[in-house]
This record gives C-alpha cells, structure tokens and sequence, in this order.
C-alpha cells in the first residue's frame, strides 16, 4: 500500500437502536428511502458494485441527491466495480457525485492488487447507518435472490462509522473533505454497540479477537453463519473445544448453490473432525447464502467478514457488533429461520459421502493449501 492507514479502536457504545433487514425485498427499499431523505451527506464504503437494475436505483437517488445539494462520496473496491459501466460512473460524476476506487488494479504489482476492501456500509446523515454483506447487484434481488441480512443502525455507533469511512477514503484521496458530523452524541434506543473492523496483512485483526475470546467465554450458544469458510487453526480449535464443553455450537454453511463451488469443497475438508466433536453443521438449500452474522449468547456480530483466513490476511473488513439480550433474540430467530431451510449433515452421513465429494475435497484442499503458502 502506498502509506499505512492509521488503526483505531473504537469504544462499547450505549444508545443505539438495531432493526434487521431480512433480504433484498427489505433492505434495498430501505437503503433507498434513506438515500431519498438525506438532507446532508451520504457516504458510502462498497466492495461490490456492478450495473444493472439494482445499481440503476442507486445511482439514480445519488443523482437526486445531489442535485438537491447532498454531499454524496462514495468509495468502491477496484475489483469489485469492474463491472460499474463507464456511463454509470460518468452519470455520477457529472452529477458531482465524488467516485474514489480503492486500490486500483495495476498488472505490474500482481499481489499488490490482492488487497481489496470488502467492507459494505452506507451512512446517511448523522443518523443511521447499514451494515451488512450486501452488494450493489442485481444478485441480491428476484426470485432466486442470495440470501442475506443487513442492520440499520442509529445512535451513537454512527459516529464511529463515520470516522471508519474518513479515514478510508482519504487513504486514497488527499482532495477529499468528509462532511463533519453534527450531532455525534445522539441518543436513540438502549442497545449497547461496537463497531469493529480489519486492515490488510493482519495489522489490525479485532473481528478475528472478539470471535475468539467470545467463543471462549460463550455459556450457552455459538451459532455462525457465513459465505464462505476457512477458517484458521484456533477457530476451529475454539469451536471445538466449545462443543466438547456442551455448548450449542452451529455453522450455518452455503449448500449446492454457491458463487464459489471450489471454496466450499476446499472448506468441506473441515467437516469431519468438526462433526466428530460434537459442532453442528447446516448447509442451506434453495439458494445462496452470502449472510455473515455470529451469535453468542447474548452478542452477535454483523458485517463484511467472512470467518477464512482470506478475508483476515487480505481484505479490509467492518462489523457491527451488539450485546443487548433482546435484540440478540432477533438474530437468533432469523438464523433459527435459516436452519429449518437448510440441511444438518450427520458424521454418518458425512462417513459415507461419495468418493467423487472426497476427491473433490481433498483436490481443492491442495489448492487452498497451495495459495496459502505461495501468497502467505
């Protein structure tokens, strides 16, 4: 990278309310709707953002929203918006939307185009912020449409968003000036929250730590929920141990349909030994999963992250993290949801799996294996 970003900590924040947004159907129109009200500045951290219908309403309440005097700054992975049209990026920055691309992709430096953000959050105001794994596309809308959930949040923790957002994109831009936040101190619920986040090289890894001291001290229940899953040797060690104390531990992984099939056969090699010691594994059904939540007890956490080690050693990663009792139910009753859709694969089952799923297996294990140790 062309200078090291500075780490921040942020604090446990009271003050907070927390509303789930189940799929597409709820939170684009709500995204949406915010965008349409926003009366000051909306700022905006996104891996993925490719043209199509979905970012045809984006860009067009971005549009609107700075016609009427909005500041609209929005920073988009590289990679991630290759496939934003050269008309869609022109259409905003005519409008005096201001576009900035996070590490852009240069051949002569091939690990260097490694580094991505994946962050995916929009704040709106000084009021709320949403927070999820959702991407500008038209994957995550229709019928067959990638299962995933986002929060909106309001309260104190925008503010901590919103300096997450300053520092990364004046990281790439020394002419950007992000809008001040007028009123950091807003108080709107009492949900107590924390806003989390990665930088790349394993710099600053706080989703990673607080998974795994959570993990540690869970008394009742670890449930995980992500797209994709390579884990490093300690969660699975955490796990483990987890499940051998008795506690409810359970994964909820993508089934047949992926975006991915190479990842989940090389995340698969992990079934059996997990399975063996007593860790609940669920594999979705009907579509792709991409939602990327963990409960414990009465935290959970919600974001970009996926739980591998790819997203840990390459990937700029933000979660929003809760602790508050009531509001960990709800996140408790939508994954609840998701296990009914999915199906619990038993170590007999697994024991008696065909001999094309272990070749596949053991095949894209090399593979994974390989990259770790050529690009590690």
């Amino acid at each position: 990278m062309k200078k090291k970003m500075d780490e921040l900590t942020f604090p446990w924040r009271s003050g907070n309310t927390i509303t789930f947004l189940v799929d597409g159907e709820e939170f684009f129109p709500a995204m949406l709707d915010a965008i349409d009200s926003a009366e000051k500045f909306i700022l905006m951290e996104m891996y993925l953002f490719e043209s199509g219908q979905v970012a045809n309403q984006f860009i067009e309440a971005f549009v609107k929203a700075a016609q009427r005097g909005v500041t609209v700054q929005l920073l988009i992975d590289a990679f991630g918006g290759l496939k934003l049209l050269p008309a869609d990026r022109s259409k905003m920055t005519r409008a005096g939307i201001e576009l900035i691309f996070h590490n852009p992709l240069c051949f002569l430096k091939l690990k260097q185009n490694l580094f991505r953000t994946h962050r995916k959050y929009l704040i709106v105001d000084d009021k709320k912020a949403f927070i999820g794994g959702v991407g500008i596309t038209d994957a995550f809308a229709g019928i067959n449409a990638w299962r995933e959930t986002v929060v909106e949040v309001s309260g104190r923790v925008v503010l901590d968003w919103h300096t997450l957002f300053n520092k990364s994109i004046t990281y790439w831009s020394e002419t950007i000036k992000v809008p001040e936040v007028s009123e950091p101190h807003a108080l709107t619920g009492d949900v107590s929250g924390r806003v989390v986040y990665t930088t790349t090289n394993s710099e600053h890894q706080e989703i990673k730590k607080a998974l795994l001291i959570r993990i540690g001290h869970s008394q009742r229940d670890i449930w995980l929920a992500t797209a994709y899953f390579i884990p490093t040797r300690k969660t699975r060690k955490a796990l483990r141990k987890a499940a051998m104390k008795g506690r409810d531990v359970r994964l909820l992984l993508p089934g047949p349909i992926t975006d991915h099939p190479a990842v989940r056969y090389a995340s698969r090699r992990y079934y059996a030994r997990l399975l063996r010691f007593g860790v609940q594994i669920f594999e979705y059904q009907g579509r792709f999963t991409h939602t990327k939540m963990v409960v414990v007890d009465d935290w959970f956490t919600i974001g970009s992250s996926n739980m591998d080690r790819w997203n840990f050693r390459w990937n700029l990663e933000a979660n929003q993290e809760v602790e508050d009792a009531n509001t960990t139910l709800r996140a408790r009753s939508i994954l609840l949801n998701d296990f009914r859709n999915s199906h619990q694969i038993t170590y007999e089952e697994w024991r008696n799996r065909s001999s094309i799923q272990r070749i596949k297996e053991w095949f894209w294990g090399k593979v994974d294996l390989w990259l770790a140790r050529r690009l590690g």
